[in-house]
């Protein structure tokens, strides 16, 4: 089969690294990965997190841009192509379908989280957040989710900022958005780990986040580790494989993955320093959960000289990393429409945009005019995040580590990877049997359905691997001369 042009191509390298960094790095880095870490005990949930990084983060993301790049198009499109050169069923292309719907649906309630950053860095400026307790701090939270017009203002303000960029293309748009935005938020960032430094915390910080305590690893804490490993990198949304398409084809899939995962991860232990220090030095929980940066470090910053500019670029740094990762989950419907109706990417991001408006408007409406409606005890707001993050993206994870490990023939991925015998090895064994059995347990117990605690019982993951791995040598015997590079 003669590959498809690619029509869009990065200008470099370091532009796709720059891009597919900016989609995994976003609020789960900065606002998620810390409050996280604190329920979690610290240094413990931080080494599991690295751990599942490597064990699904990587191979699943590895796969995801090798199929990108051998289909060059949309979600939709790469997979339909792929499978049609292994002479494979294209009801395998469902899944890059669901990847994209899960990347958009994301997007209509992302804008919604990204919204409130953005509104706080004003309201750092202007004073707004000048409260005496974390309790007057949340009552500004809830005023300002109450309010239709902010936070519905705020909100439409992220999503034309995201279509804007994405209407002007891959190079002019993403790639130059991404060249200034991602190292401004790394020097935002190394600025405060700085002002950190000086907090009189940064010692008890450094210690919580790094010490380890082994009395800490606990099924829960693992299966968070692994579902944070999951969703940080932006898998099974659509922008990993579909950024993945615009790269040459020259460029090593798992170097080019191994620094995204890198630098991913060090925004996430340096938010951590970040935070954490301040949060010590002014005698808060580090384990405050989900109102941590919108409620504790508001007053913590408010405690400390030069507190209101330092605040104010916390925000601003929280709000570019929104953005990025709100750029890459649209791409994917841009894409789509672009190639497959042949329309200029202005009117597919138009497109998309107004579905984009009607949808993230309901989600933003489920905390003020439409908070009553809540079927089956979730608002709209809320529906989309439970539809997406425990059915969606766990079931496309699945699927895609599947499809690359048993449907399509192994010279196609084996061609994209361009590995050594034995990492090929390493990566066929771990998307055939590692990583379904792991995606499947976090999807188990974000269901309620996980009867087991996966630590105090890890023979039953291990026996899960070992049974899965039978099968698969059972079903396809030419994995034995996969394995062996021939």
């Amino acid at each position: 089969m003669t590959r498809e042009k690619p029509k869009n191509l990065w200008l470099s390298r370091w532009g796709f690294i720059l891009a597919a960094t900016g989609s995994a790095v976003g609020l789960g880095n900065i606002w998620k990965f810390p409050y996280i870490t604190g329920e979690y005990g610290g240094g413990a949930f931080v080494l599991m997190y690295l751990a599942c990084i490597l064990a699904i983060g990587i191979p699943v993301m590895m796969t995801e841009i090798a199929i990108g790049r051998r289909g060059r198009g949309s979600p939709i499109d790469a997979i339909s192509r792929v499978v049609k050169e292994s002479g494979g069923s294209q009801l395998w292309k469902a899944v890059g379908g669901m990847a994209m719907l899960a990347g958009f649906m994301i997007l209509c309630f992302y804008v919604v989280v990204a919204g409130w950053a953005f509104a706080y860095t004003v309201k750092m400026l202007d004073g707004s957040l000048a409260a005496t307790s974390v309790e007057a701090l949340g009552g500004v939270f809830e005023a300002h989710n109450a309010n239709p017009w902010q936070l519905g203002g705020w909100s439409v303000l992220v999503a034309l900022l995201t279509l804007w960029i994405v209407a002007k293309g891959v190079q002019k748009g993403i790639e130059n958005a991404v060249r200034w935005m991602m190292p401004g938020l790394a020097v935002m960032l190394l600025i405060l780990v700085g002002y950190a430094f000086t907090s009189g915390g940064f010692s008890a910080g450094f210690d919580f986040l790094f010490s380890f305590d082994a009395s800490k690893i606990t099924g829960e804490a693992l299966l968070a580790a692994l579902g944070h490993a999951f969703f940080t990198l932006s898998l099974a949304s659509g922008a990993i494989l579909t950024y993945g398409s615009y790269l040459p084809d020259g460029q090593s899939v798992a170097r080019t993955t191994f620094v995204v995962a890198i630098c991913d991860t060090c925004v996430a232990l340096l938010a951590g320093l970040a935070i954490f220090p301040i949060i010590f030095a002014n005698g808060m929980s580090p384990s405050a959960g989900p109102g941590l940066i919108f409620m504790s470090l508001p007053l913590a910053f408010q405690q400390m000289p030069f507190g209101t500019a330092f605040g104010v670029l916390f925000f601003a740094m929280v709000s570019i990393a929104a953005l990025t990762s709100a750029i890459s989950m649209i791409e994917a419907t841009v894409a789509y429409l672009n190639e497959k109706y042949g329309v200029s990417r202005f009117k597919a991001a138009a497109a998309s945009g107004a579905v984009l408006l009607v949808i993230s408007l309901l989600a933003m409406l489920s905390f003020n005019l439409m908070s009553g409606w809540t079927p089956m005890g979730k608002n709209f707001f809320d529906w989309l995040d439970y539809l997406t993050s425990r059915w969606m993206m766990p079931l496309g994870g699945i699927f895609i580590v599947l499809l690359a490990g048993y449907s399509l023939r192994s010279d196609i991925m084996r061609d994209e990877l361009n590995l050594p015998p034995l990492a090929y090895a390493l990566w066929l064994f771990m998307v055939r049997y590692v990583c379904p059995v792991l995606i499947m347990v976090v999807f188990l117990h974000a269901l309620g359905w996980l009867m087991f605690d996966p630590v105090a019982q890890w023979y039953w993951i291990a026996g899960a691997v070992g049974l899965l791995a039978v099968l698969g040598e059972l079903l396809r015997p030419r994995v034995v001369l996969a394995l062996a590079g021939r």
